[in-house]
This record gives C-alpha cells, structure tokens and sequence, in this order.
C-alpha cells in the first residue's frame, strides 16, 4: 500500500474521479451534523464524503474518496453517496483492500525487530529493493536484490535516512525536516516542561527525541510516533510507533493501537504532553482540524474535572498561507514568526539510482523559491495555542521581543501604529495601505479599478481566488457570511 506524505492531502484529486465532469471550481469536504452510515473503506481506511462546487453552487450528487491520496493513480477509489452495490463489487473491494495492507502485522514486525538487534554486525541486512530489514530465513528470497550489509544501532535509531522516501507520481519526491529544524524542536518543547512528544506525521522529531533520552541520562522526554508510512512498523515496538491516517484519525492496527496513543495522552492525567504535527502541505485543512479534535477528546478523557479548561498544547507546523483557514478552526491558535522552519527535498530518482539517501535543504531548492526573486525565506511556521511570550526565538538568528505584540519577532519584521501588530507574514517589511486599512506585502500596490492591494501585473476584474459566492478575496465560500450558521455547522462537523 502506498502510504502518501508529502504532496498528498484530502481529497485535493477527487474530482478528478468524477465521471463526465470539467470545469469544477473545487471541491469541498463534507461532515454530516446528523448520524450517517459508517463511510465505506479504502485502504487508506475509512473514506472521506466530498461534493464538487461550481460558482458557488453544489453539485447535486455527494461521492466518497480517499481521504489521504490527492492522485487517483495512488487510490483511485470512487463511489457516489447513493450508489448501491453488488454483493461482488463490495467482496472485490474488499479483497482489495486486504492485499494492499502491509505483509507483516504490527506484532510480528517488533518480533523481527528484537530479533534483528541480537544479531552480529556482519549479519543485519536491509534490502533497498524491499525496503526490509532481513534476518537470515529471509536472505536467499532476497539474493538477486540490493542489499546493505552490516546495519549499526545507529542506523536502526534513524530509519528515515536508511529508507527510500516512498515515490510520488507527481513529484517524484519527499520532503521531511531538516536535522537542524527538529534540533530547535528537541531543544525548545523541554525549555517549556513538556516531558512527552506525541509526533504526527513527524518522524524526523521522534528520531532526534528518542536520539537524546538515549544518549543523555538527564533527558526524560519521550515521544510517539503516528505516521501513515507503516514501514516504520520495522524499527520501533508497538508503544512507540502506530500506523495512522490522520486525515480521518483511522489506526490501522485497530483498538491495540488506539489505546497505545490513549495511554500515551493520558498519562500523568495528561500533564507534560505536547502534540507537533506537520501535515502534507497540499490536505486540507478541514479534515486535518476534524482529526486534531478527536485527539484533543482523547487527551481530554484523562483530564480531572477541575481542568476542563485546558488546552491540550499544540504545535502545528504549517505555511503561513493558510493562517485564516487555521484559525477559523482553532480560534486560540496563533502563528509564531520564527522562519527557519525547513524541509529537506529528497530526490527518489536519484536515490535508486546511487542507492543512497539525496537530500537538498526546502528552501534551497528551485521549486520552492518565492516568486521571480527567488528569495529563500521558508514560508512554514509554527501555529501554536501556547502563549507566543514563552516561546523565545534565538537572539543569535535575529528574533526580538516586541513588547507591545507580546511576542518573538524577525527583524525585519516591524510593528506597525495603525495596525497596532507586528504584521509581516514572509520576513519582509510589509507597508500599510491606508485605503484597505491594513499592511500588505511590499510588492503590493493599490488598484483603485479593484479596490484592493495586489501585485503591480495583475488582471483587473479577472478571476479571483477568493469566495465563490461574494468574490471577496478575504475568505473562501465555506466561510462567507452569506452562509447560514446551520450550513456552516454541517460543512465543518463542529
């Protein structure tokens, strides 16, 4: 089974599984506020429910799809909401889905693992082809397959350097952190009393977390990984790692695992934990916010009555771009300013071909460049619902205090009077509009034909990529005014 990270996201190809239907523009994800039939599966698990919007009407017919895979080349499972099918379409599926699941359950893959461990140096294998660790039953299957040989415990503590990134047809690529962007993370999470890790979808972190308890006696943190990527079933036991879809919160290993992540959450009566997350940057943020809730009930299920009020802490790791659509779910949240959150770009191409790990800093690389200047600022940031005056931001790296935003900022960051913030979004000095009453981006001017700020070479009256229903560029349509609450209750599942 393909296990989707970077690029992939909710539903974001669904429409391209609609039959007979062009020029959609967009598809939205829907939560019944009403009880409904349990979602058919994929096996990516259950699937999420999505309707197609066209200027702001929807499309008559609701259809189900993957939740995790943007490309159908990945899951191409389709099935409109009123469908009815056959006892053998519904045994094919089925079928199906079992034989992509992984070939190894969760219990037999950490009995390999302590196997593995006890085995001379010369004698621990890991096929490239494969992507397995070997023990020696299985090195005559693997024979004609690349092997590496003589796999240290160090090599075993930082699986996402010894495993290819899984190929993405789109892109042919996978982005994880960068050593030195979880090395902030390790760092700061104890600085804050956080004494547990609950890493999701960041398995770069658990590795750096696990890294220091291991090397440094002082160091009583430790971490949970949930990741959808089930290879790492490999080297960790069961209270380490759970194979996890979070855009639909789906355990693939079933009530075992949920109540792994329960303990974890509740442990201490849910003190001293934290939750970092980096989704794919192409989900949506809807699904995301839906799965983020129910762990946050998890944690909550732990919690004495007197402690109601708390917040289970959060670091969402996220482009700055989707600030608004963050917040309308997480209300508390705010964005920190520190910019140098990076990714590391791996080429998978280039790594069957050396057969080994080839990885270029995010910012770096010419893909993700900002604009024609090509500036290097990285546009990830850390959405948090800890108050932003106890995180510090490294003087060394240009960060200071603003005392009347209460918060860490860059330096070219500046607080603005009439805004009365420190508005700056991208690391640059943003400039107030007095016409729209805000700061906007340097590169910016006022269009009168528009009414608005935008780029110098814009179409005046063109498309916009705001709302559907009232164009306005401030919102999308889930959230326009002219929608009723009730509309919007069922849109969002809250």
């Amino acid at each position: 089974m393909a296990a989707p990270r970077a690029g992939l996201g909710a539903g974001a190809g669904a429409a391209a599984g609609v039959p007979g239907r062009q020029g959609s523009s967009g598809v939205e994800v829907v939560f019944p506020s009403e009880p409904a039939p349990p979602a058919p599966l994929c096996p990516h698990g259950p699937t999420l429910l999505f309707v197609k919007v066209n200027q702001g009407k929807e499309e008559t017919r609701r259809f189900y799809a993957c939740s995790a895979c943007r490309d159908r080349k990945d899951c191409n499972f389709f099935q409109w909401e009123d469908e009815k099918l056959s006892g053998a379409r519904l045994a094919a599926r089925e079928a199906h889905n079992r034989k992509c699941q992984p070939p190894l359950s969760r219990t037999q893959c950490a009995e390999r693992y302590l196997k593995f461990i006890e085995l001379p140096l010369s004698q621990r294998k890991f096929c490239q082809r494969c992507q397995q660790l070997l023990l020696p039953d299985d090195w005559e299957k693997h024979h004609e397959h690349r092997v590496v040989g003589d796999i240290s415990i160090t090599q075993l503590r930082r699986p996402s350097q010894l495993l290819y990134p899984l190929e993405n047809k789109k892109t042919n690529a996978q982005y994880l952190f960068a050593d030195r962007s979880c090395q902030f993370l390790v760092d700061l999470l104890p600085t804050l009393g956080f004494t547990r890790v609950l890493c999701v979808g960041t398995p770069r972190l658990h590795e750096l977390i696990r890294l220091k308890a291991s090397d440094d006696k002082k160091s009583n943190i430790k971490s949970l990984l949930l990741d959808i990527d089930f290879r790492y079933s490999q080297f960790y036991m069961e209270d380490s790692f759970c194979h996890y879809n979070m855009f639909n919160h789906h355990f693939f290993d079933g009530k075992a695992a949920l109540e792994v992540c329960r303990t974890f959450l509740q442990e201490d009566k849910g003190e001293g934990v934290i939750m970092v997350t980096d989704p794919p940057f192409g989900g949506l943020v809807e699904p995301l916010a839906v799965t983020f809730k129910k762990l946050i009930a998890m944690w909550k299920e732990g919690q004495s009555e007197g402690s109601s009020h708390k917040e289970l802490p959060i670091f969402w790791i996220f482009p700055y771009f989707f600030e608004s659509r963050i917040r309308q779910f997480f209300p508390s949240f705010c964005m920190l300013d520190y910019q140098r959150f990076h990714r590391t770009f791996i080429c998978v191409d280039e790594a069957m071909k050396y057969g080994c790990m080839l990885e270029v800093d995010y910012d770096n690389h010419a893909l993700y460049k900002h604009g024609k200047t090509g500036r290097k600022q990285s546009p990830v940031r850390i959405f948090t619902n800890i108050p932003p005056n106890k995180i510090i931001l490294p003087s060394e790296e240009g960060y200071r205090f603003c005392p009347l935003c209460q918060r860490y900022i860059s330096l070219e960051n500046q607080h603005c009077e009439h805004c009365n913030s420190c508005t700056s979004k991208d690391g640059r000095k943003w400039n107030h509009c007095f016409f729209c009453k805000k700061c906007v981006k340097p590169s910016w001017i006022h269009c009168s034909i528009c009414g608005h700020c935008a780029l110098p070479d814009h179409s005046c009256g063109g498309p916009k990529d705001g709302c559907f229903i009232c164009g306005e560029l401030d919102h999308k349509r889930s959230t326009c005014p002219k929608i009723t609450t009730s509309k919007k209750v069922n849109r969002w599942g809250e």
